[in-house]
């Protein structure tokens, strides 16, 4: 779904030269363009809220500090990002990519070495659901806890949901469609997002087989998976490193997100032939940012499990259902003018 809908996307997005999600949701809705921009908005404040919430807690949980230090710390990382020129924006996200990868590719190979074997135990078991004891970590008491006993069909669903709002993010990378010249290019690039966007996803999960049931039973309860893994392979150094990519990849996700923004804003005044004024982008990355810290009160379990899983029905009805129709209506049409 990412890859398709992404292809789509870019696509669409070069055909009719908008780069930004409010042309873009614009072109394809018309009037009810700012249905798209509703449904972003309420999404960045989710991913600003999930960031702060989960950066507060890896820096209480690994330095004892107080959780506000790391979510200060986000904050200036995210505000400085946005503000830099686009070219520096894409090739420092560019990098880290690059080491999100590298690191990830360390995790997996060091987790298949110690955890092969219960890896490959929990992914032969062939049982659809089963039960297992696990020690609650918050109290030290034994509890019977299941696993599985989900039907196809609500795996796919699940699997769609998740798809829906992730794919909302794709308005946060929407400039870089401007290096894609031809169809090929736009094409090769969205099924891209897909493949790779899902891959260190894809890795987690297999690290987390080896660890059952005690992986699942942190990410739904106390903290998560990760924490499980790394308590198991006792590598201070590896958790270090890893904590410090996945912090900085949650400065990434933070400043695309509200850079999405900005550049609506810049392309927006542009367009009424109003020169920007060199606050306003700050202003905007600012105020997002503070808005984000205060949503992250809410608590990183809740803002995951009731926000995304409402606002993904906001973006199935309003990108992707219309990007399959409207979308692929609208680039066949000039195709055959051309």
């Amino acid at each position: 779904m990412w890859s398709i809908i992404a292809a789509l996307t870019f696509e669409f997005c070069r055909v009719f030269k908008v780069y930004d999600y409010n042309s873009m949701s614009r072109k394809l809705l018309g009037k009810m363009g700012f249905l798209y921009e509703v449904c972003y908005i309420i999404l960045l404040f989710i991913c600003l809220g999930v960031a702060n919430a989960t950066a507060g807690r890896m820096i209480s949980d690994f330095t004892g500090l107080n959780r506000w230090i790391g979510v200060v710390v986000l904050s200036v990382g995210i505000i400085l990002l946005v503000v830099s020129k686009t070219s520096t924006f894409e090739n420092i996200l560019s990098f880290w990519s690059y080491v999100l990868y590298a690191v990830y590719a360390l995790f997996m190979i060091i987790c298949i070495v110690k955890f092969g074997p219960m890896i490959k135990e929990s992914f032969s078991d062939g049982k659809s659901e089963y039960v297992r004891e696990v020690t609650d970590p918050a109290t030290g008491a034994t509890l019977s806890f299941a696993i599985g006993g989900r039907s196809l069909m609500s795996a796919i669903v699940d699997g769609l949901k998740y798809s829906f709002y992730n794919l909302g993010l794709i308005a946060a990378i929407l400039y870089s469609v401007r290096h894609c010249k031809t169809r090929r290019q736009a094409v090769m690039c969205g099924m891209l997002v897909g493949v790779i966007g899902i891959i260190p996803a894809y890795l987690l999960l297999i690290a987390m087989g080896g660890l059952l049931p005690d992986a699942v039973y942190s990410a739904t309860h106390s903290s998560t998976a990760v924490s499980v893994i790394f308590s198991r392979l006792d590598m201070n150094w590896l958790f270090l490193v890893f904590e410090i990519v996945f912090f900085g990849t949650l400065i990434e996700t933070g400043s695309a997100t509200i850079k999405a923004v900005a550049d609506r804003v810049e392309i927006s005044m542009s367009a009424n032939d109003k020169a920007a004024s060199k606050w306003r982008i700050p202003a905007v990355a600012f105020i997002m940012t503070i808005i984000g810290v205060g949503i992250s009160a809410f608590g990183l379990t809740d803002l995951i499990s009731k926000g995304y899983g409402t606002i993904c029905w906001g973006f199935l009805i309003v990108y992707v259902i219309p990007m399959l129709t409207i979308g692929v209506y609208k680039i066949s049409k000039v195709s055959k003018q051309k």
